[in-house]
């Protein structure tokens, strides 16, 4: 059976084709048009309709590259259903390096959106109504921000036994269990019946290889999962997903350079020395010392801190130990080069 072609923005797209299709977005202050590109592939047979989404954040970049991965593999032009691969979301904030919106809003708490509202509505809008809306499935591509790098893992509701089941496909071990903030695309996507996880990885404004490579990873192992990809490598037993029951940010004790011990995806113990803070301009020093069993999947990688800054990002597992293995193993797989993707 032949699936029927999609009308989008007065654009036609066939079965078995691809386009990229321009959203209309509002103006630069100088008048300058803008757009919001999205690539749509739509394949020859049915099956689901998918969204992954990169930079809502302007300068989260590792979400760009996946999605710029994603697009040139030739195993599309084997997909059933429909792929809709947004690269850049914020356009405004990816021109000028910056997380935010021209307004400072920040987008992902305005979902999803409405007419006549500020620019992060009009924009959060626009996404929702010609993408999200369309899908049954989805993805947003997210990094650490201000200069913080993250671990690759999930986040999602696991308590939802598809959510669930897509991030096991995924195969990134560490999971968030939350319903997502209100406001995020996540959230006001499951509001309305997307199946939504979110990928966190890396750190703005810089590419990471290994963060770039397991998002592309994961997203074909999910395609694969929902039935829109053939299945390329063996089939292998389903993941131990490491879902952390509880987490907490460490703070710096005091304002100073931060020289850490420790590195993210390693198991930390209660008390264990996560680093020290120095005195730039003597010999004070100050440890931060670790609240709570876990592993580190948050970084802040700036040395300069100011008292209360965030500095690691702890998850708490049931088997911390267990946990820091498999991101271990994860790791090593991710980054072999025979690994097929």
């Amino acid at each position: 059976m032949t699936t029927p072609p999609i009308h989008m923005c007065g654009q036609t797209i066939p079965a078995g084709s691809h386009t990229t299709v321009s959203l209309p977005v509002p103006d630069t202050s100088l008048g300058q048009g803008l757009s919001m590109p999205v690539h749509v592939y739509h394949g020859r047979r049915p099956g689901p309709a998918f969204f992954v989404s990169a930079a809502i954040h302007g300068d989260e970049l590792n979400g760009i590259e996946i999605v710029r991965r994603l697009t040139g593999l030739r195993r599309l032009s084997r997909l059933r259903g429909t792929l809709y691969a947004i690269p850049i979301v914020n356009i405004y904030g990816f021109m000028s390096n910056t997380r935010y919106l021209p307004d400072r809003r920040d987008l992902n708490r305005v979902f999803p959106g409405k007419a006549g509202g500020s620019l992060a509505s009009e924009l959060a809008l626009i996404l929702f109504e010609h993408v999200v809306s369309r899908c049954r499935y989805g993805i947003d591509l997210h990094t650490g921000s201000n200069h913080r790098a993250n671990f690759p893992h999930l986040r999602g509701d696991m308590k939802d036994e598809t959510i669930f089941a897509m991030a096991q496909a995924f195969g990134a071990p560490l999971v968030l269990d939350s319903c997502g903030v209100s406001g995020s695309l996540r959230q006001a996507a499951e509001q309305v019946g997307v199946k939504t996880l979110l990928y966190e990885a890396g750190e703005a404004l810089r590419f990471d290889e290994f963060s770039i490579r397991a998002g592309l990873r994961g997203i074909t192992s999910l395609m694969s999962h929902l039935g829109m990809l053939p299945v390329v490598r063996k089939k292998q037993a389903p993941i131990s997903l490491q879902v952390a029951y509880d987490r907490t940010w460490c703070r710096a004790p005091e304002s100073g350079l931060f020289h850490a011990k420790v590195k993210l995806g390693q198991r930390v113990k209660k008390d264990e020395l996560l680093g020290t803070v120095h005195d730039p301009l003597g010999n004070r020093s100050c440890e931060l010392l670790s609240p709570r069993n876990g592993v580190v999947i948050g970084q802040l990688a700036l040395p300069s801190v100011y008292k209360g800054d965030a500095i690691m990002h702890i998850a708490c597992f049931k088997a911390p130990g267990r946990a820091e293995a498999l991101a271990d193993e994860f790791s090593e797989l991710v980054m072999d080069q025979e690994n097929p993707i």
